[in-house]
């Protein structure tokens, strides 16, 4: 570690570059490769039946909920692991932990080939998704210590740009091995996928290292006693911050209105491959290359909309995002794989979904970081409430998302679901004034 002042354009860029580290687990096992390949590899003849545990489930099915699980603990671990590394002042020892967790378990990824090892697929992308969300709590509290208030739109923007460059990179590498494995002299099916996952933990390992090395520790220089308890501690920590959130009206109604829009953009996010394989029958190739439209144009609308944010305010553009998300879920449930340009319709609205997808996220992240109390220290607490509020919406989202197939035999009524989500989001944040957006 080496101090550098806030606001330092290298420690700005070091902070970002995690984003760019972890993004190629966002695009390549929680979006593209891996959903795709769980769906393929655990069909067989037309079977998609799975035994799990002593139950039977749609292969879809099970990968949702294996989501949902992984998503509710960790909403239900970082609030309190927040707390400690507040009262402690290591939350970077935290971020370090789950990175290298999340990494190596997306590594383990590598050894599962289909239904005879679809425990340690399942196991091993529970631990991943895990280790990736909960690695992203304690980085996104570092916002408010890196960068000072009126760069945060921008800086946020940025790490979410750096992101969606990095994992394009690499994707690009493993798209050349699954759709041309001759050129590696490849013959195994199921390799170049498999190597993909291996390739993304050494990624993520090996560039997030610059990230550790500058970011700084402790730098409310915090010295917690030498006796134990930290668990305890730590507790009341978090209903400290829970009592000191609730004075704060606008910030309250911000995350009711994130929980919301999380929800539906989020699920819409992690089923978008298995909704284009499965409901639309679009080719595995053809929906991974989707994925990679979707990235690029994320880089255009998470600096395009930080800029525009500043003409029209923070809350005014997350409602100009929420109506384009009406837009595409409405779209998306008129999609019919009969229709001849269901291809060109799906990249489309892949596009669109890149626009607000990378967006949404990058504005949500620097409004919330804005409208937290300007004499507090506890960033990773505070942060931690924001990314419960995430992780229930997804949990719920992708959990009713496979009880919808299950019960529909259809993804399309769980789609249509969305956009009134995304309706009630937007009434909520109608109700927050910009000028609410400083708590200073």
């Amino acid at each position: 570690m080496i101090k550098i002042q806030k606001g330092d354009k290298r420690l700005i860029r070091a902070w970002a570059f995690y984003d760019w580290a972890n993004s190629a687990y966002a695009l390549v096992i929680s979006s593209a490769i891996f959903p795709i390949f769980f769906e393929k590899v655990t069909n067989r003849n037309g079977n998609d039946t799975l035994h799990f545990l002593g139950m039977s489930f749609k292969n879809t099915e099970l990968y949702s909920y294996a989501l949902a699980l992984s998503f509710l603990i960790v909403a239900f671990l970082s609030p309190l692991l927040s707390s400690i590394a507040d009262y402690s002042g290591n939350k970077k020892k935290f971020m370090q932990f789950y990175t290298y967790l999340g990494a190596f378990s997306t590594m383990m990824l590598f050894f599962f080939k289909g239904p005879d090892t679809v425990w340690l697929g399942i196991t091993f992308s529970v631990l991943a998704s895990i280790g990736f969300w909960g690695s992203l709590v304690f980085y996104n509290a570092f916002l408010p210590e890196i960068a000072e208030y009126d760069q945060q739109d921008k800086v946020s923007a940025m790490g979410f740009a750096y992101g969606y460059i990095g994992s394009v990179l690499l994707m690009i590498f493993n798209l050349t091995m699954i759709l041309h494995p001759e050129w590696y002299g490849i013959k195994d099916g199921t390799l170049p996928a498999r190597i993909s996952f291996l390739s993304v933990g050494i990624w993520w390992i090996v560039f997030s290292q610059y990230t550790f090395y500058v970011l700084p520790d402790n730098v409310y220089n915090v010295k917690p006693p030498k006796r134990k308890g930290y668990l305890f501690k730590g507790y009341a920590e978090l209903k400290t911050v829970f009592r000191q959130l609730l004075h704060y009206p606008s910030l309250k109604r911000f995350l009711a209105a994130f929980f919301l829009y999380s929800l539906a953009a989020q699920t819409i996010f992690y089923v978008a491959g298995l909704f284009g394989s499965k409901e639309l029958q679009l080719d595995s190739g053809k929906l991974i290359a989707t994925i990679l439209v979707i990235q690029l144009v994320g880089i255009v609308g998470a600096l395009g909309f930080s800029r525009i944010s500043k003409i029209i305010g923070n809350i005014r553009a997350l409602q100009v995002i929420l109506l384009i998300w009406v837009g595409i879920t409405i779209s998306a449930y008129m999609l019919d794989k009969n229709n001849p340009n269901v291809e060109m319709q799906f990249y489309i609205l892949g596009g669109f979904v890149g626009l607000v997808m990378g967006s949404i996220q990058a504005l949500s992240r620097s409004s919330y970081s804005k409208m937290l109390p300007g004499d507090t220290h506890k960033h990773a607490t505070f942060f931690s409430f924001y990314d419960f509020a995430e992780k229930i919406a997804i949990v719920l989202g992708t959990f009713s998302f496979g009880v919808l197939e299950a019960l529909t035999g259809s993804m399309k009524s769980a789609v249509l679901m969305m956009s009134i989500i995304f309706l009630a989001a937007m009434l909520i944040l109608a109700t927050i004034k910009d000028k609410n957006i400083a708590n200073r």
